[in-house]
């Protein structure tokens, strides 16, 4: 275990830990609430999580996080989790840690998993899509996660809804200050503003997946709207990047209906005289973001990292 890697996923709700061996296989994990809006309480818990795991022993540590360390400023950008926008994030964490520490954008860490040795296993340019507290994106390509020149590469979220309906223009307010970007639709919190919108049932996007399923008309026409706006908003990725194949994680990447029901209607919207992209599940479910921020640490460097280190 001289090669440790602790993984960490920095979620709007929750904070997960996991440990990685440097075959691969998770020696334990755990799950936390994320403290909300409280920065240093976040970096704390985080502290603490890897304590836990590590047990005293050598650790590297990688951290995906719902933004991105800005290449120009070296704080953290365009985090849904705002409390972090601003905020010297890696530098702090590291102080605290007092270990080795890589951090990554959340979605680059979940594609890295799933190309890893996931459900993308094999392919050469996948794209890696977060559908959870807020829409995130990752590409990977040929070996690795593309970070892009301002590290926003795969940032699909924060482009606006392809082919809107007049119904769906201006579009909901987003956090970063523009309407009608895809995150504002394709969210948890915003498939519940949009079922609230129509039928006033304050309902979460579980509850509303769950009575969809039962059979209940007002979140079957939720769920219906959701997948025809996943399937637009996927079709410009496909116009753009061409993926081989297409990985859902997040939350609501565990509704059967986007497996069965968005290839179907891809071919409506994206530029070609077929559709054989694959739209595919996570093999390593809610856990593939926090093994993919282990992975930011090769067993090789994580070695090096730790060499002549005395904790």
């Amino acid at each position: 275990m001289s090669t440790t890697r602790i993984g960490i996923d920095l979620g709007g709700s929750k904070i997960e830990a996991c440990v990685l061996s440097p075959e691969g296989r998770e020696h334990g994990r755990r799950r936390i609430p994320t403290p909300r809006a409280d920065y240093q309480a976040s970096l704390r818990a985080i502290v603490s999580l890897v304590e836990e795991l590590a047990e005293g022993a050598p650790a590297v540590v990688g951290c995906g996080i719902p933004g991105a360390i800005s290449p120009a400023t070296g704080l953290v950008k365009n985090a849904n989790s705002t409390w972090l926008i601003g905020r010297a994030f890696d530098r702090d964490l590291a102080k605290g840690l007092g270990r080795p520490l890589r951090v990554a954008n959340d979605a680059n860490c979940f594609v890295l998993s799933e190309a890893g040795d996931g459900a993308a296993k094999g392919y050469g340019v996948v794209f890696g899509v977060i559908l959870g507290t807020g829409v995130g994106g990752g590409l990977y390509l040929k070996g690795s996660a593309l970070v892009g020149q301002h590290a926003i590469a795969g940032e699909w979220g924060h482009n606006p809804l392809p082919w809107p309906t007049d119904e769906e223009r201006q579009g909901p307010a987003c956090y970063c200050g523009k309407a009608g970007c895809i995150e504002t639709w394709l969210s948890g919190p915003g498939m519940a503003r949009d079922h609230r919108s129509k039928t006033g049932e304050q309902l979460d996007a579980a509850a509303i997946v769950a009575r969809a399923e039962a059979g209940d008309a007002g979140c079957k026409a939720t769920l219906e709207r959701y997948v025809d706006r996943l399937a637009r908003s996927l079709a410009q990725v496909i116009n753009i990047v061409d993926p081989e194949v297409i990985v859902l994680g997040g939350g609501l990447s565990q509704v059967a209906a986007l497996y069965t029901a968005v290839p179907g209607r891809l071919g409506r919207y994206v530029f070609s005289d077929h559709i054989a992209t694959p739209i595919v599940p996570p093999k390593h479910g809610d856990a593939s973001g926090v093994r993919g921020a282990a992975m930011l640490w090769s067993p090789e460097e994580a070695m090096a990292a730790l060499e002549g280190q005395v904790l």
